[in-house]
């Protein structure tokens, strides 16, 4: 049994292992570092199907609930707002969030966001080669709009990014623990802070005038300001590092993000489908016997859906493991946003068009301003931020 999880060798495509896996089947048992084992399914329709099942629950306090690292025992991951709750909870939270994230709002959103992006690279041009494209675009990005958007004040960004870090690379729980306490104690602040100057912006504010402790605890508040920070700004980030990785390793395909406005979104969603940060569409458990492909998934037993490889099904995607912005699937269809790189169902990624309009205008105005940009290290030589389940990297040296 291959135990889980496993790092990648390359930084856009699945680790070796799991590619031998996915060319077995489409549902395999791995086992995890406490020597339990669990469900990875590597077949695009078994995950879908298994993400929108009703018997399929994403509880993650629930003592069955697997725990697929050692970070994950930590409390301040039981449970993780939206992604961690059930109906009806979840379903109240997100209907509470959804005008903040809509395609309408996003839209909106663009213009700032372009601007933001040329004011970074212009202060990229000043200071002249080699830069961090980390630290000096990939990140700033989507740490100064989430910032914008739930009224975290940005000059508190060095101390967010830095805990956020810590708490989805720490080594164990105790790690994890204390830099998420660190989180919590800090919008525990702002959220008071902002309680006694109702009105202004912020997704944070708003909400905090909606605690009615039903529908709303200060807790729950707590947890969703937690999980929008944190996945507001660092798979973000890490999806345009790597997806520069990603398209400076194929310049055929680089081409695509200045040949005009159409080509953008399924561009962006081909690099989404490819590099697949998080490498999983969802973790759940089963509540009763279900049957899939020919196995039983045992109530109690725990599921995980692997997006890196969901993503590659040959039976959706021809020549799976091919970067090509062009792509349409099988029959003419255009495929790119079958992948499960945002999940599926009713926890689909609520801030999925955010994401997407900050990705086109990244790689838009990045390689349109500046075309000669190339890495300034071997890719096989980039610090990995490797976390298991999520890949990345410390740092991007790029010059030009």
């Amino acid at each position: 049994m291959l135990s889980y999880p496993r790092d990648r060798t390359c930084p856009y495509q699945p680790s070796p292992e799991y590619q031998e896996l996915g060319g077995k089947g489409p549902l395999h048992r791995v086992s995890l570092w406490d020597g339990k084992s669990i469900w990875m399914v590597t077949g695009h329709a078994q995950g879908r199907s298994l993400l929108a099942d009703p018997r399929m629950s994403a509880d993650r306090s629930r003592d069955d609930f697997p725990v697929v690292l050692p970070r994950f025992e930590a409390p301040i991951f039981k449970p993780l707002a939206l992604i961690g709750y059930d109906p009806p909870v979840h379903d109240i939270h997100r209907r509470m969030l959804a005008p903040a994230f809509s395609l309408k709002h996003v839209r909106d959103m663009r213009p700032a966001v372009e601007a933001l992006a040329s004011d970074l690279i212009d202060r990229m041009l000043r200071k002249g080669p080699p830069a961090d494209l980390v630290a000096d675009f990939a990140l700033p990005i989507p740490s100064m709009v989430i910032s914008d958007l739930l009224g975290v004040p940005y000059e508190d960004h060095e101390f967010f990014e830095e805990k956020t870090v810590g708490l989805l690379q720490a080594k164990d729980a105790a790690g994890a623990e204390a830099a998420g306490q660190a989180l919590w104690d800090y919008l525990d602040g702002l959220i008071t802070a902002q309680e006694r100057d109702p009105g202004g912006p912020g997704v944070i504010r708003a909400l905090a005038g909606q605690i009615d402790g039903q529908d709303l605890t200060r807790e729950d508040l707590l947890r969703i300001a937690l999980a929008l920070l944190i996945g507001g700004h660092d798979t973000t980030s890490q999806m345009i590092a790597l997806g520069v990785v990603t398209l400076l390793e194929h310049p055929d395909q680089q081409a695509a993000f200045t040949a005009g406005s159409e080509i953008l979104p399924p561009a962006v969603d081909e690099l989404l489908r490819m590099v697949s940060v998080t490498d999983v569409s969802g973790v759940r458990v089963a509540t009763e016997d279900i049957e899939i492909a020919g196995e039983v998934i045992r109530a109690g037993e725990g599921v995980l859906v692997s997006s890196s490889m969901a993503n590659r099904d040959a039976s959706v995607y021809g020549d799976p493991y091919t970067f090509d912005v062009h792509r349409t699937g099988r029959g003419g269809a255009v495929s790119g946003r079958q992948h499960l790189t945002f999940g599926y169902g009713i926890h689909q990624c609520l801030g999925q068009n955010l994401a997407r309009m900050e990705l086109e205008v990244a790689f838009s105005a990045l390689f349109t301003r500046i075309p000669g940009l190339r890495l300034a290290v071997p890719a096989g030589e980039l610090p990995s931020r490797s976390g298991g389940t999520m890949q990345g990297v410390h740092s991007l040296p790029v010059e030009w």
